[in-house]
């Protein structure tokens, strides 16, 4: 098999993660108004319920940076697959709200561990000339499974059965299966085996995807980074270095912007939102959430072509600069909801259509992709985990506060509020955001050595 359409297959296989990641983020979104009507609940217990999978995926960043690095990025994926499965089965037959609490924190934990180690596994298993696009295809993924889930919302939607949520959730179980069988037959990454002075085995699965001409840099470069490792202190020490503080503030600065833009009040709460812009009945309110999820992924497919050719840099600059326009527009028609009529419901679809598709060439994608980057094989594992707390905490803070924000400032002055948080993103942007296309792994590390910044990438 050529290598090419050998670590395509091995990219996609593991991707099924980033497919689940997305289902089991975005299924929330069509049950809430099943839910609602179900249990009687208030918009309070709806934002606890959204945030649950939320508080799991907090705790699955914490506990799994150095689980990564001890059992290995592919045990991890399957362990992870078997808890999404069992989570699945268990939202859909939970027979009280407490119950269901607890499912989808369980879920969380899976979408936290899978969040960083699927894209860490395909950056490590990939040649650096198609590094940027392969780890891009989990963002793709991720779109995917939002559509999918926004589609079975629908499907399983029925406004006469207020139990059509049960097999939103139960749905899922299917590509978690898929993702465990597939994982068994793939390889660990060739650094994560080096990283254990599993020299033989490392240079065998290097020799299988890297480019024939960077196999034996690669390797001794490997080898050299291994064993400075090992003279260095704890990793948790190495990471909080001079030399590395640039690698932790763009992990944390990107998913600071990138989750108080307010991407995912849209994907937990687009069905909400809408029945806000006028639009009656449950499952009339999930189509537009299907045309957002058509929208993520055509504009996803644009990143993975575009990553590796435009870089990201530029797709950054690109994506935020469209975001803030688009944000302001749904503001300024939400807050002009009476004269705007009717119309509101057209407007407010198509500013956040526009976003999204701004965000998903850019930010969304950007976010997993550079944090597989920006740091060395010895503190990887760690400082993901670092970018994935960041990504689930600000996530939860988002999703805790969308509903009492827009019942207290109003759903206008609420994506006002995140187009004002994107100017201040384009402005972080411009000093943080490197320029990491076609660079080694090993390379970016030396960037950071020589305590050059960011933006001289």
């Amino acid at each position: 098999m050529p290598i090419k359409t050998k670590v395509l297959l091995i990219a996609v296989i593991a991707a099924t993660g980033g497919l689940l990641f997305g289902f089991d983020t975005g299924v929330i979104s069509g049950a809430l108004p099943f839910l609602k009507d179900y249990w009687k609940l208030s918009d309070s217990a709806l934002e606890w319920l959204t945030t649950a999978v939320l508080i799991g995926a907090v705790l699955g960043a914490v506990t799994s940076g150095k689980l990564s690095d001890y059992l290995g990025r592919k045990k991890m994926i399957i362990i992870n697959a078997v808890i999404f499965a069992v989570g699945a089965v268990g939202c859909g037959l939970a027979h009280t709200f407490a119950v269901l609490m607890a499912m989808r924190i369980i879920v969380g934990v899976a979408i936290g561990i899978t969040s960083y180690v699927v894209p860490m596994y395909i950056a490590e298993i990939s040649p650096a000339s198609k590094r940027g696009t392969l780890v891009t295809l989990n963002q793709l993924m991720i779109t995917i499974g939002l559509l999918a889930s926004y589609v079975a919302d629908y499907g399983f939607s029925d406004n006469t059965n207020p139990e059509s949520w049960r097999w939103m959730f139960l749905v899922g179980v299917f590509p978690a299966l898929i993702l465990l069988i597939g994982m068994f037959f793939l390889p660990e990454t060739s650094r994560w085996l080096i990283s254990r002075n599993r020299l033989a085995e490392g240079k065998k699965i290097l020799e299988g995807i890297e480019d024939p001409e960077l196999v034996e840099f690669t390797y001794q470069e490997l080898i050299k980074d291994n064993e400075a490792a090992a003279n260095q202190g704890s990793d948790l020490k190495e990471l909080f270095k001079p030399w590395l503080r640039p690698a932790l503030i763009i992990t944390v600065g990107i998913f600071f912007f990138q989750q108080f833009s307010g991407v995912n009040t849209i994907i937990y709460y687009s069905p909400i939102i809408f029945k806000m812009a006028g639009i009656t009945g449950n499952s009339a309110s999930i189509i537009p959430a299907i045309i957002i999820g058509v929208v993520n992924v055509l504009a996803c497919v644009v990143s993975v072509i575009f990553l590796d050719r435009v870089g990201r840099r530029k797709l950054y600059m690109i994506g935020i600069i469209g975001m803030i326009p688009s944000l302001a527009i749904a503001g300024i028609c939400f807050l002009f909801k009476e004269e705007l009529g009717s119309s509101l419901i057209y407007l407010s679809v198509l500013s956040i259509v526009s976003f999204i598709l701004f965000i998903n060439i850019s930010l969304s994608p950007l976010g997993w992709l550079l944090i597989s980057e920006v740091f060395p094989v010895k503190v990887r594992g760690l400082g993901m985990s670092i970018g994935s707390l960041s990504h689930w905490g600000f996530n939860a803070i988002i999703a805790f506060t969308f509903l009492t924000l827009a019942n207290g400032i109003g759903v206008g002055g609420t994506f006002l509020l995140y187009a004002g948080v994107c100017v201040v993103g384009l402005i972080w942007g411009y000093y943080y955001i490197p320029e990491t296309k076609g660079k080694t792994l090993e390379e970016i590390e030396n960037h950071w050595k020589a305590g050059k910044s960011p933006r001289s990438l």
